[in-house]
């Protein structure tokens, strides 16, 4: 594999083989759709907060949050695609435009550096720990979040150049990615204690939603070596392949994991006399 270009897999095939213009326009429709949704749902937490009593609202305002920041981050994704390639009308496909800046996988992890840590903290302020420290699991989710995301951003720049690198960076990423999940499955169970059964329920929901939506990260981190180091995907379908990954799994990971915990704010809110209609 040549090394002439040490940077992310996104560019190593816009340097060599160029991508043609429906994978083009596949990439750039799919991160417009990602921020979009943020944006509706930021939307969408800030009309129902008042919908559950004050003691959860706190959930929605990290959903909103999260919102924001993905949003901009994503927006400006976007437009990181389109200034990074450029059309070459005698190939009738589009090259990686070497006079200006490369195409950044690093606004998603920047985004997910912030994302992620809200994320877990949410569910704290809508379920009770019946067993472990509020403030244990806390740290615990913060800690191993961030180390996750952050050895996951430096293994992604060896994707091309240093495939040791790339994986070993990878499997430590991956370590504290599986202390998350343990961490999560701990706090669904403890949280399923002594509520309504509609809302243990939708616990279980979330942690069926955390777990498929999760596990598309390390996929689409792997997309271009899933087939062989140069297999069936190291191509630009795999580039298609891996941002649309990315982002399905950034919008079920986030907005459809914020609206069900809303909707456990709103059962548990009911279940404790709270009732926005009559108040409002």
């Amino acid at each position: 594999m040549d090394k002439f270009i040490d940077a992310n897999f996104e560019n190593y095939i816009g340097m060599t083989d160029g991508y043609s213009e429906m994978a083009y326009q596949m990439v750039s429709h799919t991160l417009t759709l990602g921020y979009a949704v943020m944006l509706a749902g930021l939307l969408y937490f800030v009309l129902t907060l008042k919908t559950v009593s004050p003691k959860y609202r706190m959930s929605n305002i990290l959903s909103g949050v999260v919102m924001v920041s993905a949003f901009l981050l994503l927006f400006a994704q976007a437009g990181n695609w389109t200034t990074s390639f450029t059309f070459n009308q005698e190939a009738g496909r589009y090259f990686l435009d070497t006079r200006g800046d490369l195409f950044n996988n690093g606004y998603r992890y920047l985004n997910w550096l912030i994302d992620v840590p809200m994320l877990l903290f949410q569910i704290l302020f809508v379920v009770s720990l019946t067993k472990s420290n509020f403030t244990s699991v806390r740290n615990q989710f913060w800690f191993s979040g961030a180390m996750m995301i952050i050895t996951g951003y430096i293994g992604q720049f060896y994707e091309v150049s240093d495939l040791t690198q790339f994986f070993v960076w990878g499997a430590i990423s991956t370590v504290f990615f599986f202390h998350i999940l343990w961490l999560m499955n701990k706090v669904i169970k403890e949280g399923k204690e002594g509520i309504p059964p509609k809302a243990q329920k939708v616990l279980g929901s979330i942690w069926v939603l955390f777990l498929i939506s999760w596990f598309l990260y390390p996929g689409a981190y792997l997309m271009p070596h899933l087939f062989g180091i140069e297999g069936a995907l190291f191509n630009e379908s795999g580039v298609v392949g891996r941002q649309i990954t990315y982002t399905i799994a950034d919008i079920a990971s986030k907005v459809i994991y914020g609206v069900l915990l809303g909707n456990v704010a709103m059962i548990m809110s009911k279940e404790e006399g709270y009732d926005y209609k009559q108040l409002g």
